[in-house]
């Protein structure tokens, strides 16, 4: 058994999408070779940045990603494994770089609750500007508003149509 703590550059851009790890951002590496019976076993972890635009506010963001792998690098002729050995060496490469493009967000956003940009302006909206209540976009769907969830409003708006029916 042997484990390394390794520094290396990406050697291309890894993702695709609104976020990727870039070519030349460090990864660092903590990797431990074990040799079994059917080949190497390959078991570590690995930390980068990946950098890119957020989904909803078109932000730039830059956040951290680690992700843990493990793979048996098989000695070549023998049983079928997604991975072999070359002239004895193992290569982490590809192994590193899919663990770490399938850990990437498909919708990344800069903070959980982003509340995007406004529809009208295409601003973008803070905390505050997405509670507060805004015109309809499309003026068909004003009669909307007079809908609401609060049940006393609903019981004082069915007993005042009531009343004018009559």
């Amino acid at each position: 058994m042997r484990e390394f703590d390794v520094d290396a550059p990406a050697a291309e851009r890894w993702g695709e999408g609104l976020v990727a790890v870039e070519q030349g951002e460090p990864i660092h590496l903590d990797v431990r070779l074990e040799s079994v019976h059917e080949g190497i076993l390959v078991t570590g972890e690995a930390e980068t940045i990946y950098r890119g635009i957020c989904g909803r506010c078109l932000t730039d963001i830059a956040q951290p990603v680690e992700v843990e792998f493990q793979e048996l690098f098989g000695y070549p002729g023998e049983e079928a494994t997604d991975f072999e050995l070359q002239d004895d060496h193992v290569d982490t490469g590809p192994l590193v770089r899919d663990t770490i493009v399938l850990s990437l967000p498909f919708q990344p956003v800069c903070q959980p609750d982003c509340p995007g940009l406004d529809p009208n302006t295409g601003e973008r909206l803070t905390s505050e500007a997405a509670q507060e209540p805004r015109e309809p976009v499309d003026p068909r769907w004003a009669s909307l508003k007079t809908f609401t969830n609060d049940d006393d409003a609903v019981a004082t708006r069915h007993d005042a149509e009531t009343k004018e029916e009559s």
